[in-house]
């Protein structure tokens, strides 16, 4: 029985009608609790709002199918290479099999790997974007992402267009070990032949972006724009007070500390990013 189900037998049974109310089950995830401020939305609210919280601004977890939707022009993306999938080159297990990892992870998210990639339009102008989903694996960079996203700069270099990557990762997939480094260095060529052309490359930082995705193509950007109090950042807190022997501050490795430091450009709330990115487009 549906949420309006439930509520009219719950009135029919106040004003005299005989309606059974037993054996009522409300199906999960209708409603959702915004873990920063505690309000409770119905998830359609959520969703046509981005799932950005209307109360406090807090920004939930997006799949790259939602990114799809919220920032190409009608939804429309020609996905690009979509059949790319990880090999096990090292055989490497931890508490499981990567091959069987990967093979769960597809299933899961429906996904091939970490990141789709793929041509659209953004306020009528035409771009190369590349869109990682932490649900696979973390958003972890290992060679099909390095791959994908290679040629997507190379196709967008060769069709003279902008290059726009939404970074969600937790940094190089090590279960590829060496082959997983590589990608840095991969990606970051091609970004310098897209530069040498005076093309346009955007990176935008969402929460998390770390490790080597942060150490290579999330930093290279023209323009670098991140979502509010996104976590960016190279090494964990820990470890880096480890290493100095000091403790940081308590905004450390947020968007707000990064731009204040000089870091990044623009931070820019989910709910304008289009509007925002059309802007910077229609000027470049």
């Amino acid at each position: 029985m549906s949420l309006s189900d439930w509520l009219l037998a719950k009135r029919n049974s106040q004003t005299g009608f005989c309606l059974s109310t037993t054996n009522i089950t409300i199906p999960e995830g209708l409603w959702v609790k915004c873990n920063k401020c505690g309000l409770l939305m119905y998830y359609k609210a959520l969703n046509r709002n981005h799932r950005v919280c209307p109360q406090c601004g807090h920004h939930f977890p997006t799949s790259s199918r939602e990114r799809i939707e919220q920032l190409l022009d009608h939804g429309l993306f020609h996905i690009m290479n979509d059949t790319l999938t990880s090999t096990d080159p090292l055989g490497f297990k931890d508490q499981k099999l990567y091959g069987k990892r990967l093979k769960d992870m597809k299933a899961k998210t429906g996904l091939q790997d970490a990141v789709e990639t793929g041509l659209g339009t953004i306020g009528s102008i035409p771009v190369a974007v590349g869109i990682m989903d932490f649900r696979f694996m973390g958003g972890s960079m290992g060679s099909v992402v390095g791959e994908k996203l290679t040629r997507l700069i190379e196709v967008a270099t060769e069709r003279r267009i902008p290059v726009i990557i939404i970074c969600a990762s937790g940094g190089a997939r090590m279960q590829e070990g060496l082959l997983s480094l590589m990608q840095m260095a991969k990606i970051s060529s091609a970004l310098q032949k897209h530069h040498e052309e005076r093309l346009l490359y955007i990176p935008i930082l969402t929460s998390p972006t770390t490790g080597g995705v942060t150490a290579s193509f999330a930093m290279l950007g023209d323009l670098i724009i991140a979502e509010p109090k996104a976590l960016i950042a190279f090494a964990g807190r820990r470890v880096i007070e480890q290493t100095i022997k000091e403790e940081l501050p308590d905004n450390f490795q947020t968007s707000e500390y990064l731009f204040e430091h000089g870091f990044i450009d623009l931070i820019v709330p989910r709910t304008e990013l289009k509007q925002r990115l059309t802007h910077i487009l229609s000027l470049h």
